[in-house]
């Protein structure tokens, strides 16, 4: 049996390039998993093992490696910072018990470690922060801890000071036992000293001591009236404080150092066994009912318990398919049979492996809070619940954005239709946020994603990995419809050609839902006009008709429906009569409730040049943005704008233009708007000219 205890189940997340996968690295040179450190930049580091990873210098899929570090198991998944990858980095914190949140020292908190840190605290994930690249130019540790309260509005607990800055930079203060880290010039991790404080620093270091230890000690009341009256608390009582205040996400205990220097990072592995949790610490997962509702159940992290696990990541590599699991309670092995409780079939498990990035190593037996990868499952998806089958359960199931960009795609090759097909598959299979679908005018394949960047990957893996070329169309939004007006209305379906007839009437109002509400419909029919088995058939017709919009054929949105009355035939009404009545009702109705079309809106954030800070407004005015924010940095100018997808594609080689190469730019979805007149005549009328070249052809 395992020692959950000296389980350490953690994430690394951040914007990117503020250097994850580097921290990473150097985490497994000093745990003894790797003997020589590979560089990001080079394209040699472990965790980012794909081609693309390596040759961009970024990562696209979250990795999990395991190591040792006094006497616990880390396991640990470093996560993209991209943008488009989020959904790697949410599913991750799904099943993580505690995070290392990394922040660049020059950068500070940007947008991506924004979405990052909100994931963080839906997941409510206990973190450690680590501002990592002190020895860049412009780094500043104080003013990074700033910025994390006012725009994370987090409390960070500064528990190491850096001793130097940018160049001068050579280790840390440990705060609460007032030892200084000095490391040496060779660059190896291993080689420092520890040394009394500086002299210039004494001060400083004594007034951040003095704040820790208030701030600790209101996590335990015998602790803090022994302090009030005048008596320091040991510093095993104030790690204890600390700790509890980690898990209860009263504060972050935050870090500094220099991950490509090799400086600073042995602190934060002590932190990770002294202020992060073990998997039975954290509030256990709840079980869910069929309809994904709590049942007031939940996943308690034992190994006595029956076995269930989460299937939080698919991946399709050189030995077949691999499915990520997180087990919550109970033990796995080799040999077991276990239910997949959304499909309702039964599966043996022929190989279970632990996964070092892309290397592999067998395994006969898992237990409660190991995160193993099983070889060769079928039909199983991101989110699926693996279970006993004398125990079947359903843990808390995982929610994923919709996409907001589309290609239409087609093999170089005509005979490779097939091949493109499985190829495409198998990345839907492990990416829930990439989808897939045929239009069903002009049989075209449409791939959508998260951004350009998602797809251009997507492309590229397709082509390498599986040997699909494609020819690739122009980047198409996903825009959607909605109505603005209310209107009643009634329809009645009658068809009568021998036999028994059809019949079903419905008298409804259908008016706008609120904002992101999707699709509502409720009765308040009285008196039986309708009965009541005929309501969900009514509903179904309704919502089957959502997908296509009145103006141009896009999906519909926040739209809400009343049916307040009706009449049905003894004889002749059915389900089936009532749902057609609900389709041909919603074709006769949305025409007439005023129908708009939406376009999605891209939260930007623009990296410039201090020079250049007006043509980039400019710029990015003539998009249809909407200016929210200018921040000054030490090395230029953030400006944050609202600006429509649709204006977006192809930004980064105008920036570049712009700002001679140093601009930096990045965005994620924020919200739906209504488009303007001019742009909505021109979407309407292109696609119609689409629908009528497909009927041609």
């Amino acid at each position: 049996m395992n020692d959950l205890s000296l389980y350490r189940n953690i994430g690394i997340f951040a914007h990117v390039d503020a250097g994850k996968t580097t921290t990473t690295e150097r985490i497994l040179k000093l745990t003894g998993m790797i003997h020589k450190i590979g560089e990001v930049h080079e394209g040699e580091s472990t965790t980012d093992f794909m081609e693309q990873e390596a040759e961009r210098g970024i990562t696209i899929q979250s990795a999990a490696v395991s190591c040792f570090w006094k006497n616990h198991r880390f396991n640990v998944i470093d996560t993209p910072g991209h943008v488009d990858f989020t959904v790697e980095v949410y599913r991750s914190l799904k099943v993580l018990d505690g995070g290392i949140g990394v922040f660049c020292g020059s950068g500070g908190v940007e947008p991506q470690s924004e979405t990052n840190w909100r994931y963080a605290n839906d997941s409510k994930v206990s973190r450690l922060i680590f501002v990592n690249k002190l020895d860049r130019i412009g780094a500043d540790f104080l003013k990074v801890v700033a910025q994390i309260k006012k725009i994370l509005g987090a409390k960070p607990l500064v528990m190491t000071l850096p001793i130097g800055f940018e160049d001068t930079f050579v280790g840390v203060v440990d705060i609460l036992n007032r030892q200084a880290y000095v490391w040496d010039d060779s660059g190896q991790p291993e080689n420092y000293t520890i040394q009394p404080v500086p002299a210039d620093m004494v001060d400083q270091v004594e007034q951040y001591r003095e704040e820790l230890i208030e701030t600790a000690v209101e996590m335990d009341e015998d602790v803090m009236t022994q302090y009030l009256e005048g008596e320091e608390p040991s510093i095993e009582d104030i790690k204890r404080c600390i700790r509890k205040g980690t898990l209860d996400l009263a504060f972050f205990p935050t870090y500094c150092g220099s991950a490509f220097k090799n400086k600073g990072i042995q602190l934060v592995l002590d932190a990770v066994v002294d202020y992060l949790p073990a998997p039975h610490e954290v509030n256990p997962q709840p079980l869910t009912d069929e309809e994904g509702n709590p049942n007031g159940q939940f996943a308690k992290v034992s190994a006595d318990e029956p076995f269930r696990a989460l299937a939080f990541k698919i991946m399709d590599d050189r030995f077949g398919a691999l499915t990520f699991v997180r087990i919550y309670s109970g033990t796995l092995d080799k040999g077991d049979t276990i239910l997949n409780s959304f499909t309702g079939k039964e599966e043996r498990i022929g190989r279970m492996v632990e996964m070092q990035a892309d290397e592999r190593k067998e395994l006969t037996h898992a237990e409660a809070g190991d995160i193993i990868a099983i070889v060769g499952m079928k039909n199983i998806q991101t989110g699926h619940t693996l279970c006993d089958p004398e125990h079947p359960c359903t843990l808390e199931a995982m929610v994923f954005p919709e996409p907001v960009i589309s290609i239409a795609v087609q093999p170089k090759d005509k005979g490779a239709n097939e091949k493109m097909g499985i190829a495409i598959g198998k990345l839907v299979a492990e990416d829930p946020t990439f989808r897939v679908e045929t239009d069903q005018d002009s049989g075209e394949t449409i791939l959508k994603g998260m951004g350009e960047l998602h797809l251009d990957i997507k492309i590229d893996i397709l082509k390498r990995t599986y040997g699909v070329e494609l020819v690739v169309g122009q980047p198409q939004v996903a825009y959607r419809e909605t109505i603005t007006s209310e209107i009643d209305d009634s329809y009645t379906h009658k068809k009568q050609s021998g036999g028994s007839g059809q019949y079903g009437k419905i008298d409804y109002k259908i008016r706008p839902g609120e904002a992101n509400t999707g699709f509502k419909f409720f009765s308040t029919v009285v008196g039986g006009n309708v009965p009541k088995e005929f309501f969900p058939a009514i509903e179904k017709g309704f919502k089957s008709m959502m997908e296509t919009g009145p103006l141009a054929g896009f999906p519909m949105m926040d739209v809400e429906i009343e049916l307040v009355d009706g009449a049905y035939h003894a004889v002749d009404s059915s389900a089936i009569a009532f749902e057609i009545a609900a389709k041909a009702a919603f074709r006769q109705s949305m025409p007439k409730a005023t129908p708009k079309l939406l376009e999605p809106i891209m939260k930007v954030d623009v990296f410039t040049p201090t020079d250049n800070v007006g043509d980039v407004i400019g710029d990015l005015n003539r998009r249809r943005g909407m200016i929210k924010d200018q921040e000054k940095t030490n090395t230029g100018v953030r400006v944050k704008a609202d600006v429509p997808l649709a204006e977006m594609f192809g930004y980064i080689s105008t920036l570049r233009t712009m700002t001679s190469g140093r601009g930096q730019f990045s965005m994620e979805f924020d919200h739906y708007s209504e488009c303007p007149a001019n742009v909505a005549e021109a979407v309407i009328e292109r696609e119609k000219e689409k629908k009528a070249a497909a009927q041609k052809n």
